[in-house]
């Protein structure tokens, strides 16, 4: 008799892969999510708007609130028009991804915003014998929006901004209270305000500091060009290092009941005055 195969326990066996039947459909893939981006969110509608016109290409999605349609008929068509993809969201959601509720029914994401460097700001302002504003360490985004309004309303070549190490960006809710303002203005930032300033002036920018006690009247660098207004802290002012490269100092009068004004009122005065 021959010797009987070797007994297999089926149970120790690893299991066939079936193989699929010529022809059969093969599962369908899993839909792949995109992944995240660190985009810029932009919302308001003026600040959505100036965005649309100033640089679509940046442009990497919109969303808005369906009830606001009607309102917002004008802005969807300038979507349209410049092949922005654009979906409807509920308000809600809208809200939380502006952390906002000041969003006003318009929300971006677009690329990142490109900041010029100090050395091109320099060049800038020599050729263009200009005026820019900058910021000693003023942090408070609504502080820093109305600035920035006032400063494209007048006609200001550029805004410089004053900020501690890492570079952070413009804040969303700065770019929404500066109504568009923020896309007509060449940006700089840098982390040593009073090193900057100095190669400002040694490339031939007057540095005119603005604070409560300067010495000097508006009037006698409001025709000077190249001329960079310098807005100290909300409650601090200039800082010393900063104070020390200023050209100048101006002040506003006022009648002495209130010490000082709001520094973005302070700051449409002062640009008014050098631009009237």
């Amino acid at each position: 008799m021959g010797r009987r195969p070797p007994h297999r326990d089926s149970k120790h066996q690893p299991p066939r892969k079936s193989e699929p039947q010529r022809g059969a459909a093969r599962p369908a893939a899993r839909p792949v999510k995109p992944e995240a981006t660190e985009g810029e969110l932009i919302y308001g509608l003026r600040a959505v708007l100036a965005v649309v016109e100033t640089r679509p290409s940046d442009v990497l999605r919109a969303g808005y609130d369906a009830a606001l349609e009607r309102e917002l008929r004008q802005a969807l068509k300038t979507f349209a028009a410049s092949g922005v993809p654009c979906q409807p969201l509920p308000n809600a959601e809208l809200s939380r991804l502006a952390q906002s509720d000041q969003h006003e029914g318009l929300l971006l994401e677009v690329r990142p915003r490109k900041f010029m460097p100090p050395a091109a700001l320099a060049e800038l302002l020599v050729k263009k014998r200009g005026l820019a504003v900058a910021f000693d360490r003023v942090r408070n985004p609504y502080n820093v929006g109305a600035v920035l309004r006032t400063a494209a309303f007048f006609g200001v070549d550029a805004a410089l901004l004053g900020t501690p190490a890492p570079h952070p960006a413009l804040p969303p809710l700065a770019v929404r209270v500066a109504e568009g303002g923020a896309e007509h203005l060449a940006l700089c930032r840098t982390t040593d305000l009073a090193d900057t300033l100095s190669r400002l002036r040694n490339a031939g920018v007057l540095v005119v500091g603005a604070e409560d006690y300067g010495a000097s009247a508006v009037a006698t660098v409001a025709s000077k060009r190249p001329l960079m207004l310098v807005l100290g802290h909300e409650r601090e002012g200039l800082s010393e290092r900063v104070r020390a490269q200023c050209d100048a100092v101006v002040a506003i009068k006022g009648s002495g009941k209130v010490r000082s004004l709001n520094v973005s009122i302070a700051a449409s005065i002062l640009i008014a005055r050098l631009t009237g």
